[in-house]
């Protein structure tokens, strides 16, 4: 699975890779969490960094709390899923990265690793994101049932990272990788037809990634610096 990430190459560098602006203020991020508004490229937007909370929510949820449990998407069944299949027909997007964490028991500890790119240079990895909008609130003697105004609720909106097969390296850390696209491969994901997209869905290459341990203050997502991707003795 993917379930954090770093992310802290300099804004004006993410902006040239990405050809993309920020809504808002992009800051340096060692521990990128489940829940937290992150920034992500959407098919809807593709000139902007739009700041998405992590952990899908399906249109038709009746609760935002479904989002907990859906991080992550399976390449294999993404098509075919509810929860999934919505997004992956028209709303993909690009979750920029220039690293992830994985666990790995050793004796009974998780032990954290980071995974990167050998010169740590920022990748996307392949997500799905959705608009979800809140139950319509009464205000007033509406909350009593007597009826009166409605306040309209701000749509919430939201991602979720597909995985795949690991790679030779991953798998000694983990049965699962996000999906990691070239940029070539970028255009499409956002773009291209289902078909197109499936092909994407594949298993990213060792060659040039590196994985190494890390202090377990990553565990927490309260804990957030330049510490969190110190290699340390595993």
């Amino acid at each position: 699975m993917c379930g954090r990430y770093t992310l802290f190459t300099p804004p004006e560098e993410l902006e040239t890779r990405f050809d993309a602006t920020p809504t808002r203020p992009l800051s340096a991020r060692y521990n990128c969490a489940p829940g937290q508004e992150l920034p992500v490229v959407t098919n809807e937007a593709d000139d902007e960094f739009r700041f998405l909370k992590w952990g899908l929510v399906p249109s038709w949820a009746d609760s935002a709390s479904v989002g907990n449990d859906r991080i992550n998407a399976r390449a294999e069944t993404v098509r075919e899923k509810r929860s999934f299949a919505d997004a992956y027909e028209a709303r993909r997007c690009l979750v920029p990265s220039d690293g992830f964490y994985e666990w790995v028991d050793r004796g009974g500890r998780k032990q954290p690793y980071r995974v990167a790119f050998e010169d740590d240079r920022p990748f996307a990895m392949a997500g799905l994101w959705e608009r979800w909008t809140p139950s319509t609130k009464q205000t007033g003697l509406g909350d009593f049932g007597s009826g009166g105004p409605s306040r309209e609720q701000e749509p919430l909106e939201t991602f979720t990272v597909v995985t795949t097969e690991p790679n030779d390296l991953i798998s000694e850390l983990h049965h699962r990788m996000a999906v990691v696209l070239d940029p070539e491969e970028e255009e499409t994901w956002l773009h291209g037809d289902p078909d197109e997209a499936a092909a994407l869905l594949d298993t990213y290459p060792d060659d040039e990634l590196a994985a190494y341990p890390v202090s377990t203050r990553v565990n927490s997502p309260a804990n957030d610096g330049p510490e969190l991707i110190e290699r340390v003795e595993a």
